[in-house]
């Protein structure tokens, strides 16, 4: 275990404040307050100060080196170095984290003292949030089935014992099941950090999701999506699950890629106007919008969101067609919308692609993308010119934002 407590700072900002209590750091960080209590129990990450009545709170200063322990183990570095690190942190670093701490996906907090499944959802989150290397191909293919004597598994959060997955869910065969087709620019989900999501999403834990898609200001939604979103849908779309009533790994992953590319969304434009750049309903920018479409049949077009704000990130503007849209609506959108460009994004291998001939049919002149990995499913796109078919997503946004310069 780390020193007991963190070294106090004299002065300083950071110092005036009456303090925090548990509830209002773990929003302010995105975290479950559980967590916090491990990281003080473990490492003596806890609240330094104190009210009147004895009531421990944080201070600045214990929040500022919280900041610097959450962004190391989102970084991949061993909770009990990132302790060491935060605990050993000088005032620049402790300044530094505090101006530079992105905003983060809040959960959901109650009374400070949370049930026992809070804690162990805290040593899972800590699990996924420190060691993101650690989850192997091997393991993720495995059958985890309940021990006979009824009893949990002793790394599985309490009350979640479960068959959780069987691998090659998608043909019934004993090996996964390929996603299709991959060109050599599709993204190979290798990483730890892609094991990592599917575990969580896998075990329900929507804060651990979150954690692990946290989008800053910085950050490229582009490279978000393909070297990490989009392996682990794929591979969560290859799993059989058996699931409690209200459990769906893909809505876990889903719900909170949708968070982080919205709340990146919201920042970047806050950003942009502040700098002196116009809204998002200028008239200069929505004179060459991009209409994104997914396919009819896709329940989450989390492509299609990702895509919108990859073109967000690039000072575009994008608008993403959702709910029941037949062919003759989809004409009618174009028709009211004007776009420059439009776009069909999907993950699925053969989608349905009767809104592309509509549109191609209705306005022959206007560029039409179509993201296809599986070259059997390009046969039925309509021939002509201004229909073209992409492989990749990172081609698929290039493209675009060819044609949205050349206009």
């Amino acid at each position: 275990m780390t020193s007991s407590r963190p070294a106090q700072n004299s002065g300083g900002s950071r110092t005036s404040s009456p303090g925090l209590a548990v509830a209002a750091v773990a929003k302010r960080l995105g975290v479950a307050p559980a967590t916090l209590r491990t990281w003080d129990r473990r490492y003596g990450l806890g609240p330094s100060g104190r009210t009147a009545g004895s009531h421990r709170r944080y201070t600045p200063d214990d929040v500022a080196r919280l900041l610097v322990m959450r962004r190391l183990t989102l970084e991949g570095v061993a909770p009990v170095d990132a302790a060491r690190a935060a605990v050993d942190a000088g005032e620049a670093e402790l300044e530094d984290a505090t101006r530079t701490a992105p905003a983060l996906p809040a959960v959901q907090v109650g009374m400070e003292d949370a049930p026992e499944a809070d804690e162990a959802e805290a040593e899972f989150e800590e699990e996924f949030l420190g060691t993101l290397e650690a989850p192997t191909e091997a393991e993720n293919d495995a059958v985890v089935a309940p021990p006979a004597s009824g009893g949990e598994r002793a790394d599985e959060p309490r009350g979640r014992v479960r068959l959780r997955a069987l691998p090659g869910g998608a043909t019934g065969g004993d090996a996964p099941a390929a996603a299709g087709p991959r060109s050599a620019a599709s993204p190979a989900p290798t990483s730890g950090r892609v094991s990592a999501l599917v575990d969580a999403a896998l075990a329900y834990s929507r804060t651990a999701c979150d954690n692990l898609l946290v989008l800053g200001p910085d950050g490229d939604p582009a490279a978000w999506w393909t070297d990490l979103v989009e392996p682990a849908w794929l591979r969560l779309s290859e799993r059989t699950v058996l699931a409690g009533p209200g459990e769906m790994p893909e809505v876990v992953l889903a719900t909170s890629a949708l968070r982080a590319l919205r709340n990146y969304t919201e920042e970047f434009e806050r950003a942009m106007v502040e700098a002196g750049g116009p809204p998002a309903n200028h008239p200069s920018r929505m004179r060459k919008i991009v209409l994104v479409f997914a396919a009819p049949d896709e329940v989450v077009p989390l492509s299609a969101h990702a895509l919108a704000a990859a073109l967000a990130a690039q000072g575009s503007m994008a608008r993403i067609v959702t709910g029941p849209a037949s062919t003759h609506r989809s004409v009618e959108l174009v028709t009211m919308v004007r776009p420059t460009a439009v776009v069909l994004a999907t993950t699925q291998n053969k989608p349905d692609l009767d809104v592309v001939h509509a549109v191609n049919e209705s306005y022959p002149d206007l560029p039409i993308f179509v993201g296809l990995r599986a070259d059997a499913a390009a046969t039925d796109l309509p021939f002509g010119p201004t229909v073209q078919r992409v492989r990749s997503f990172t081609g698929l946004l290039h493209e675009v934002l060819a044609v949205i310069k050349a206009r």
